[in-house]
């Protein structure tokens, strides 16, 4: 993985479904809030499934393209939740 000061790269391609969505879900566990990931992937079924996991997980999915035989996402690695404050009185 190659990192950039806000951007990682994570290169998954020659990977089959899920691996590539399984590997960049374990990479953003390991990044900051508002941290972009771009993933490299060549499985066509990424496409649905990082639109699938993205929705899912509320990360957000920023970018999508396509160069040849390489798809290129751009994941923003979600804010983490925030405490709701609940008092009683």
């Amino acid at each position: 993985m190659n990192t950039t000061p806000n951007e990682t790269l994570l290169d998954v391609r020659g990977l089959s479904c899920p691996l590539p969505v399984l590997k960049a879900n374990r990479a953003l566990r390991d990044l900051p809030a508002g941290h972009r990931l771009r993933v490299l992937a060549t499985d066509r079924a990424s496409v649905a499934d990082f639109q699938s996991f993205c929705r899912e997980t509320g990360h957000a999915l920023v970018a999508f393209g396509e160069e040849g035989a390489i798809l290129s996402f751009v994941i923003r690695r979600k804010s983490p939740a925030t405490a709701v404050d609940v008092t009683t009185s």
